[in-house]
């Protein structure tokens, strides 16, 4: 058996130490001393093995006090054990720089100090030499340091190159934004002009024909055969057919049009936005990566179903609107003792805008041999508001039970005008508190943007780590959650 202390462990350790001490066969017993930072913490007598466990910070010693065979006394010394858990700190006296490209920069001062080994600012690794300032973006300057008993610290700077020619590029950028816009625009214009050219067509004669287009017409025309072919292309796709089933109700607001014409719009603006944002990341000097053309293509994909959300809202809205001048000329016409066929026709003869056209396909419906009762409930299904449910559930009644038309349609008029009435109401009390929670809506993402704008490294702690994405995340749901719970409280049914 080893006698005296057992020394087979790093005396500088950032882990726990045991210390066994074993006598030697002549001592008999002896008595111990455990010395901390100077100070004795323990002491006893022992007649045999020693084992102590150091688990915390700091300079241990322990010292053994025994007579040998001659009654002399000794003192055995261990050696210092120290343990260190504490790491370096680090000190950067500028974490975020801002450079163009091939400026030299000054770092600035960077020093490491520990509480045992003192200053370490001469042992403090970094990966300058290996980030490259010569191209545009945000670049993470790593330091590392390490103290004699394992701790490790790693702090960072972040370093943003600009562009030598960033303000051209701006310009660029927002030449070739204004230039898609007004293309996208001189687009919808043309094939608005070309569907009006066609519906009057047939009610002028033509005369001889002018060859000479312009280069915008011939645009519009390849445009709109293309956007023709990909959606005959389309067609024919078991799986675009079920997706078309959810644009049905946007064939209503548009002209001469069908789902799968409105598909293959929705995939040719997607390459258009890829067109567009291909030419900046090559002025940019960069190659767009996989999941950026993915995102871009769908980014343009789903920008025309906000436009016919926005326009299908605009429709059911006017249409809900002059609901009950419709409602009103109805019952007009039923007290001339008007059948419901010419109380049909006396509205969108009187009336213009959607509500009209939803009562002439009414009208048109009646004159194919449609039941009235049928023609009111297609109706109230392409448009789905409550007021059409209650037309069509008194048609319904009085088809079926027989009744006074003109007093059903008059209590019909009475509800719909004190519900109106009592909407109008609401919405001038709940003006102000919608004005606020819009404003408490857009001022966060607004802020975000300012800050980015006037300080781009701001935010780059939160995107440069795992801890700043889950922080990110949590604070858009708790974003969304706000949202959706403001919306929820200021929603007033009547």
């Amino acid at each position: 058996m080893e006698e005296g202390f057992n020394i087979n462990y790093n005396l500088n350790t950032n882990e726990d130490i045991s210390v066994i001490y074993t006598p030697s066969s002549i001592v008999k017993s002896y008595n111990y001393k455990l010395i901390k930072n100077g100070n004795t913490i323990e002491s006893n007598n022992l007649d045999g093995k020693l084992e102590i466990l150091l688990n915390e910070e700091g300079n241990y010693k322990i010292e053994i006090l025994y007579l040998d065979s001659s009654k002399n006394e000794v003192i055995e010394t261990s050696p210092i054990y120290r343990i260190d858990k504490t790491s370096p700190i680090i000190s950067i006296t500028n974490k975020t720089y801002k450079i163009k490209e091939n400026e030299d920069i000054n770092f600035g001062e960077v020093s490491a100090f520990d509480t045992y080994d003192g200053d370490l600012s001469s042992k403090i690794t970094t990966n300058i030499n290996d980030i490259d300032f010569t191209n545009p973006g945000i670049k993470k300057i790593e330091y590392r340091v390490s103290d004699s008993s394992g701790n490790e610290a790693i702090d960072y700077s972040y370093v943003t190159v600009i562009s030598s020619n960033n303000n051209a590029l701006k310009y660029t950028k927002f030449g070739i934004a204004i230039i898609f816009i007004l293309f996208i625009i001189l687009i919808l214009k043309f094939i608005r002009s070309i569907k009006l050219e066609r519906r009057f067509s047939k009610f002028t004669i033509n005369s001889s024909k002018n060859s000479s287009n312009s280069i915008l017409d011939i645009i519009s025309d390849k445009y709109t055969k293309i956007e023709k072919k990909l959606s005959v292309v389309l067609s024919k796709s078991a799986f675009v057919k079920s997706i078309s089933k959810r644009y049905n109700k946007y064939v209503d607001i548009t002209d001469d049009i069908d789902e799968y014409i409105l598909i293959a719009r929705k995939i040719l603006i997607g390459f258009l936005y890829l067109i567009v944002v291909f030419i900046v990341m090559i002025i940019n000097s960069k190659i767009m990566k996989s999941y950026e053309i993915l995102l871009i293509f769908l980014l343009g994909y789903y920008t025309m179903d906000l436009i016919y959300i926005y326009k299908y809202k605009n429709y059911k809205k006017k249409v809900e609107n002059d609901f009950l001048q419709a409602i009103n000329i109805m019952n007009n016409a039923f007290k001339s003792s008007m059948s419901i066929t010419q109380a049909v026709d006396l509205v969108y003869e009187n009336l213009d805008g959607p509500i009209a056209n939803e009562f002439k396909k009414i009208s048109l419906e009646l004159s194919y041999g449609l039941d009235y009762e049928v023609a009111f409930k297609r109706f109230a299904k392409r448009i789905k508001i409550k007021e059409a449910l209650y037309l069509t559930s008194s048609l319904s009644v009085l088809n079926k039970t027989g009744g006074d038309i003109v007093k059903v349609f008059e209590s019909i008029e009475k509800t719909l005008y004190s519900k109106k009435k009592l909407e109008d109401e609401l919405k001038s009390l709940t003006s102000s508190s919608k004005l606020i929670m819009y404003v408490l809506i857009i001022v966060p993402p607004l802020f975000v943007i300012f800050v980015s704008f006037l300080n781009p490294s701001y935010f780059v702690p939160l995107i440069s780590n795992a801890i700043g994405f889950i922080l990110i995340l949590i604070m858009i749901i708790i974003y969304i959650a706000y949202i959706i719970v403001v919306r929820h409280v200021m929603k007033v049914k009547v």
